[in-house]
């Protein structure tokens, strides 16, 4: 059922975005960005009774709370292109998550959800505190194509990413979700179970201890934007003006990289548009930068780090690369002490990671 076509307050180079707003048969919601208004015909859809989240249990020693979602273990595993649930459908085929021929970008609620609005309430137990695991959770699919990258797919196409992740921030934020976590998996050694270019949204009921800790260090006076003028060269791989890509001096992985804009902004919805232009195309590059150092596929977690409800004040965005590799061929593990320790063991200084990626 389509709800029908908004025009994003989002313009690219003069062009507009539009963001039709459809409801799936099941009941979920699916949105399709684009440069020009959708207006095609819906195609048939399949009768999935859609799961409502598990729940959340604290753990009462690391302090946080944990998502339980069993029914996540049937979820879609390594299907064949033949069978990409992320691809257009196609008259008389199998129907996938997007009925419709053809589209530019698309947003949709998550078939195996942790986390959803209707989540069930939980009984007491005296063994554990537990929670309901509200929330949302969404896919966000880059194209239609079947391959490719945050790279491949060309700096226009990022652009609309980047205003489909401002939209999308400010409809969760509105809601009354605590924090909101668009990301990225990539790669088989990060367990990614559909190769189609694709990342997700997470839009938590708490806000997770990471991201309160990071909170806590912007409110007591961590300067990122001061840093950010004292990296220098040794640190830095690629810097737009307004926005820098750089290797962390205190990285826990090797090869991690941030990307910051220069000027204190709590999430890409406070970005002008030279920062949108230098975010969009460095999100590209740090995956180009990857693939040739490693010379293949770079298997990473991307994360993006805006404030948690109500701490916009002080926080300041960050995105942030994972590889999991640690050199070309070798897989970084995280073994015994990482798991339990939380304290990483580093195998690349962060200061020759930059200077690897800085020169490709």
């Amino acid at each position: 059922m389509s709800l029908g076509i908004n025009t994003l307050d989002s313009m690219i180079s003069g062009r507009s975005v539009y963001r039709r707003d459809y409801r799936k048969r099941d009941g979920r919601d699916l949105f399709l960005y684009g440069y020009a208004p959708h207006e095609l015909p819906a195609l048939a859809e399949d009768d999935f009774e859609v799961a409502k989240g598990g729940e959340l249990r604290w753990h009462p020693l690391r302090g946080e709370w944990n998502v339980y979602a069993a029914h996540r273990q049937n979820r879609t595993f390594k299907p064949s292109a033949a069978e990409d649930p992320l691809a257009p459908s196609k008259p008389g085929g199998a129907p996938t998550e997007i009925p419709f021929t053809d589209f530019e970008l698309a947003v949709f609620e998550n078939k195996f959800t942790s986390l959803h609005a209707q989540a069930p309430s939980e009984a007491a137990n005296p063994l554990f505190e537990r929670a309901r695991a509200a929330g949302r959770c969404d896919v966000i699919v880059y194209g239609p194509e079947g391959t490719g990258n945050l790279h491949s797919i060309g700096q226009a196409q990022r652009r609309l990413l980047v205003a489909a992740w401002i939209d999308r921030y400010q409809a969760l934020y509105t809601a009354g979700h605590k924090f909101v976590f668009p990301f990225e998996n990539r790669g088989d050694e990060v367990g990614v179970t559909l190769h189609h270019p694709h990342g997700q949204i997470y839009a938590f009921p708490f806000v997770p201890r990471v991201q309160q800790d990071a909170a806590k260090a912007f409110a007591g006076g961590y300067d990122l934007e001061k840093a950010l003028t004292q990296i220098g060269p040794d640190y830095g791989i690629a810097d737009t003006g307004s926005v820098m890509a750089f290797c962390p001096p205190f990285a826990r992985f090797p090869y991690e990289v941030w990307l910051a804009p220069k000027i204190r902004r709590p999430g890409p919805w406070a970005f002008n548009e030279d920062e949108m232009d230098g975010f969009a195309h460095l999100i590209g590059d740090m995956t180009r930068r990857y693939d040739e150092f490693f010379g293949r596929e770079t298997a990473y977690m991307l994360s993006l780090h805006a404030a948690p409800l109500g701490e916009e004040g002080t926080f300041h965005f960050t995105a942030q690369f994972y590889p999991l590799l640690r050199g070309p061929g070798r897989v970084k593990y995280l073994a015994s002490v990482e798991q339990s320790t939380g304290a990483f063991t580093v195998d690349v200084m962060p200061e020759s990671a930059a200077k690897i990626l800085r020169a490709l």
